[in-house]
């Protein structure tokens, strides 16, 4: 029987040996890459300023509009307006028919009257009562009259008092009707609550329409004070954090594509939307990506510029939302990501994936005490020579074209900007490199 301890070493002996061709052909592979030089274009960091924009599309719509719904149902018998008419507040908008509701008014009106009237005849009830009452509490004493009719006369002003009490009710109740009745009644006309432009005309003389006592009733119009003008968008919960009351924004109307518009942000949603309205906000950042599915949150711009914009016209905003002034920056292009240096068999310097994960695997036959790879991180590749280092860096914020790098550059430096492929994949730690002329970016296959 074989002995565990021999079988164990066997293995550990084999896995090693493993690791140890994976990373001789990992070094292998990097300095053979490193002999061979890559043509790339370089730029010197500078010093810049940079405004880190969100970007988002949506809608133009009034600051102020007011959608216009009967309080009372019944058949329009007077629409003296019609859609795009300016109108000014007090203007006569709809006329219902009120027929029923004069004939309701009469009724309670009738009500009041009868129940006044019982009122009326119950306060005279109740003098006579106790007046009764008194003349027999007099008789009493002198004992003149029994006690059966003095209780009698007590009761009879107990009653009278308990009617006019129910009477003044009634009349309390047959005055609120009535009140009830003619507030119907003056619901049947409408009137404009506001100057503004009737935007919106959704229905037609002699059309019934529903009140809003029954549901959400039924929309007649819209009318809009076109003086004042907002983009309503929608912004990402990723960029929202960043958006605050009073910031600049940049507008583009499509409608009016030669002009440029200029807003600030006044209103920003507590709570997310529920509906999706499929308009996307991406910072000039790499999260731009996550943004577009993410929860959106409605932000209003108010803009500045008086023009004839129309309800539901679209509109692009770039909000500048965070600036730095005279900070170092490099080319968005310049910054990739790599592994970080690593001491693998003797060779320092290393970035190579291969050795990295080689290195991480090795120290051992038993996989299980094997080290996780280290996470990749940013870097800038920067010109030594005819060689290049890879600069691990931290950025701040970025706008369309450049990162701001906060540390590992100096002012100065010379750092590689293409080609991309160069970046993304040619380049490493040590590589050499030489100047060459930008050519175009293939296009990416459809």
């Amino acid at each position: 029987m074989a002995n565990p301890k021999a079988k164990k070493r066997r293995k550990k002996i084999i896995f090693g040996a493993i690791m140890l061709g994976v990373a001789v052909l990992a070094l292998t592979a990097a300095f053979k890459k490193k002999d061979a030089v890559v043509t790339v274009q370089m730029e010197k960091a500078a010093r810049r300023n940079i405004t880190e924009l969100v970007k988002a599309s949506g809608k133009v719509q009034p600051v102020l509009q007011v959608k216009i719904s009967p309080e009372v149902s019944g058949e329009i018998v007077a629409l003296p307006v019609k859609e795009g008419q300016n109108v000014k507040k007090g203007d006569l908008l709809v006329t219902i028919r009120p027929d029923n509701y004069e004939a309701t008014r009469d009724q309670q009106k009738a009500n009041y009257r009868y129940a006044l009237a019982n009122s009326n005849t119950a306060s005279a009830n109740l003098e006579k009562a106790l007046s009764d009452y008194l003349e027999n509490e007099a008789l009493y004493k002198k004992k003149l009259i029994s006690d059966a009719d003095f209780q009698a006369a007590k009761t009879t002003l107990d009653v009278a008092k308990a009617s006019l009490s129910a009477s003044s009710e009634q009349v309390s109740v047959a005055l609120a009707s009535l009140r009830s009745a003619e507030s119907d009644l003056s619901k049947t006309v409408i009137y404009s609550p506001i100057d503004g432009k009737i935007t919106k005309l959704n229905s037609q003389l002699g059309e019934r329409v529903v009140g809003t006592a029954m549901m959400a009733g039924t929309e007649i119009m819209t009318v809009a004070d076109l003086t004042e003008m907002e983009a309503r968008v929608d912004i990402g919960e990723v960029d929202v954090v960043h958006i605050a009351v009073g910031q600049k924004v940049g507008l583009d109307v499509d409608a009016f594509q030669d002009q440029k518009f200029h807003g600030t942000v006044t209103d920003i949603a507590n709570s997310a939307n529920n509906n999706d309205t499929g308009t996307s906000s991406t910072t000039a950042a790499a999260t731009s990506s996550t943004s577009t599915d993410a929860t959106k949150f409605q932000v209003k711009i108010r803009i500045k510029e008086k023009e004839e914009f129309l309800p539901g016209m679209s509109v692009s905003a770039e909000i500048e939302t965070r600036y730095r002034t005279n900070v170092v920056t490099v080319p968005i292009q310049s910054v990739t990501m790599r592994f970080p240096k690593l001491e693998t068999n003797g060779v320092a310097g290393s970035t190579n994936t291969a050795a990295v994960l080689a290195s991480a695997s090795a120290g051992g036959g038993d996989s299980s005490h094997a080290a996780d790879p280290p996470k990749q991180v940013d870097v800038v590749f920067v010109v030594d020579g005819d060689h290049v280092k890879a600069m691990p860096v931290k950025m701040g914020i970025e706008d369309d074209n450049y990162y701001e790098i906060t540390d590992g550059l100096k002012e100065g430096d010379t750092v590689i900007t293409g080609s991309s492929k160069a970046i993304g994949k040619e380049l490493d730690d040590g590589s050499k490199v030489a100047a060459g002329v930008a050519k175009p970016e293939p296009l990416a296959a459809k």
